[in-house]
């Protein structure tokens, strides 16, 4: 692969992984009508994590806070399962502390409570779908429902749970929802987003939730490719490298400046454009399918 041909997938993922454009239906639909070659192990675990980097350059406080508190989560349970064992030896019961008492914290919760069913449904999906398949019939439909929730969800009216009003049941659905948007052409931020606001979220924090949510999910799958960049065969040079880094910081870059543009379309109520866009991608898509 080329120095150009790394800008350009670090553009094309910095752009579709962040707008609600679906990344997956638009690499199938440029691997199937331009024989596109797949990008490789190693580049591609790069290229999700400059998109990585991209989230926590702009949510950097949040994540921050979120990390402490998880910590702080950590240390409380501890300290509880301490105080349970003293209190079965002493006389004088001490009470036990309350773990989850913040807004952070609760959101810790939300979080890691919404990566269980993206993970059940992302492996089972992954199982049972050909998700390299070279079919565009697949990302055009993808693409035909992520157009329909994006011109939806500008009509929804606005919600008002925040971090600590949320529920555990709202966490489980956009887990969910997350899980299903592994399928080519369904908009992982577009999904979880509308969800969001369905669940009864505020706007702010549903597009918050919405890029966080998404931090273990693409983590998980850098470290589940890691093992194997180091097997024989995915064995790559060193000018490959600096061209793989450039490629990832592409990502980076663009990806930041798409959660930015995407935060003020959102908040503005103008996702009704990228619908168009789905619409007319997808519909594209599947004439070709039939006529090709």
């Amino acid at each position: 692969m080329s120095l150009f041909e790394t800008i350009i997938m670090g553009i094309l993922q910095g752009v579709a992984e962040f707008l609600p454009i679906s990344s997956s239906g638009h690499l199938a639909i440029f691997k199937s009508l331009f024989g596109l070659k797949e990008v490789g192990l190693a580049y591609d675990t790069l290229l999700h994590l400059g998109t990585l980097v991209a989230v926590f350059v702009v949510y950097w406080k949040d994540i921050w806070e979120l990390i402490l508190e998880g910590l702080g989560i950590v240390a409380d349970v501890f300290r509880n399962i301490a105080r349970f064992f003293t209190n079965i030896f002493s006389k004088n019961e001490r009470g036990y502390i309350r773990v989850i008492d913040t807004p952070y914290r609760k959101f810790v919760m939300l979080v890691i409570v919404s990566t269980i069913p993206t993970g059940i449904i992302g492996m089972v999906f992954e199982k049972s779908f050909n998700m390299d398949s070279p079919s565009i019939i697949i990302p055009g439909i993808g693409l035909l429902i992520t157009g329909l929730m994006l011109f939806i969800i500008d009509e929804l009216p606005q919600g008002n749970k925040t971090e600590r009003t949320a529920t555990y049941t709202d966490s489980i659905i956009l887990g969910m929802a997350q899980g299903v948007a592994t399928l080519p052409g369904i908009s992982r931020s577009g999904t979880t987003t509308t969800f969001g606001v369905l669940c009864g979220l505020k706007r702010e924090f549903a597009i918050k939730y919405s890029f966080i949510m998404s931090i273990p999910a693409i983590l998980g799958a850098c470290i589940l490719n890691v093992k194997d960049l180091f097997e024989p065969g995915n064995a790559i040079s060193g000018t490959q490298w600096v061209y793989y880094i450039v490629g990832a910081i592409t990502a980076a870059v663009v990806g930041y400046i798409s959660i930015r543009t995407l935060i003020v379309l959102y908040k503005k109520k103008k996702m009704k454009y990228f619908s168009y866009y789905c619409f007319t991608a997808g519909l594209i898509s599947i004439i070709i399918f039939f006529i090709k």
